[in-house]
């Protein structure tokens, strides 16, 4: 068994194991991580030899910890991510490079066209009609979208946004409400199976999916960095938030909302900002929470949304694809059959 485990900000891990009578045998460990001694290396390997398959993650790490010589050094590296990648190799879990990924670049759709889309693409990698895909959205009317489990009266006011146009949708993944001015964000989604996130937690899992983009903004000189649980930020403020969806087909859904040129007095007059939110992190305005990218790198949307793609081509490869007309089909039965209804809506009133 093989798995490897890409740590985020960090370096490569690589395992190759059997497995015999129900624990692990012939272990291996590699990767471009540094570690001093030397040693460290058979003290790992031996420690993690003969454990019970079924071990989890926490207790490998354990293992590996109490396994290590006194005054060891790792870095790029830890226990935990050790940990991971030998769940992952048991898990039989994919990567990025295993897959042809397809890209679809919008067209613009309607805020309640978005919600079902998500759902439509990523039950369609689920159910194995579709290969992965990356999606760029292209919005064609402002949107407040809240996540699935937040209640409408205590994120929105309401009358602000119908005042200034603004539809107010639920998405199917948890998470924070997300405010959207077509061309002042820049959203995108993975459709993804679930092979590719198999043996990580939830928070290795976001971290792992966004790595790409954390390496594309550095490359426009943004000192990017990812934020648990859900956060891309840099020194100069939050730039955006990411969202996911595991569905029973098999598939992940992951998806990212950034802010290019947003209006920070409007969203807080649209958006019901808590202050236990901005307390959590440190800041007394909600307007000083999120810096756009336009700002930051002073390019124009759509260049830094060819700069995202270029990035993910080049470290994982794309394909240009489109939505089909069966799955356009099923997105506006969606629409007409859940997401535009007051049961969706007003789920959590």
């Amino acid at each position: 068994m093989h798995g490897e485990y890409k740590v985020p900000g960090g370096k490569l891990v690589v395992v190759d194991l059997e497995s015999r009578d129900g624990r692990i045998a012939d272990f291996r460990l590699a990767g471009d991580f540094f570690v001093e001694p030397d040693e460290a290396i058979p003290a790992i390997e031996a420690a993690i030899v003969g454990l019970p398959v079924e071990t989890d993650a926490a207790a490998l790490a354990t293992a590996v910890r109490a396994a290590l010589p006194e005054g060891a050094v790792l870095l790029g590296f830890s226990p935990e991510a050790i940990a991971t990648t030998v769940r992952r190799a048991l898990a039989s879990a994919t990567t990025f490079a295993d897959y042809d990924w397809q890209l679809v670049r919008g067209p613009a759709l309607s805020p309640l066209q978005q919600m079902a889309t998500d759902q439509v693409l990523a039950e369609e990698v689920g159910e194995g009609r579709r290969g992965p895909t990356l999606r760029i959205w292209e919005w064609a009317s402002p949107a407040v979208v809240i996540g699935s489990f937040q209640s409408v009266r205590n994120e929105v006011d309401l009358e602000n946004a119908q005042a200034y146009g603004f539809e107010v949708v639920r998405r199917i993944s948890g998470g924070g409400a997300m405010f959207i001015e077509p061309q002042a964000a820049i959203t995108y989604s993975l459709y993804a199976p679930a092979a590719l996130v198999q043996g990580m937690s939830f928070a290795e899992s976001y971290a792992f999916l966004d790595e790409w983009v954390i390496h594309a903004l550095r490359g426009l000189g943004i000192e990017a960095t990812y934020q648990p649980l859900n956060d891309i930020a840099s020194p100069a403020g939050k730039i955006g938030g990411a969202a996911q969806k595991r569905l029973g087909s098999g598939a992940v859904l992951h998806h990212v909302t950034m802010a290019y040129d947003m209006d920070g007095d409007r969203m807080v007059q649209v958006l019901r900002i808590g202050r236990e939110k901005l307390s959590d992190k440190g800041i007394k305005s909600a307007n000083k929470r999120v810096d756009p990218l336009k700002s930051q790198t002073g390019r124009s949307r759509d260049e830094l949304i060819d700069h995202l793609v270029a990035t993910f081509r080049t470290e994982y490869g794309l394909t240009e694809g489109s939505i089909t007309d069966a799955e356009s089909a099923r997105v506006e039965q969606l629409v007409a059959e859940k997401f535009s209804t007051t049961e969706w809506l007003q789920r959590v009133p």
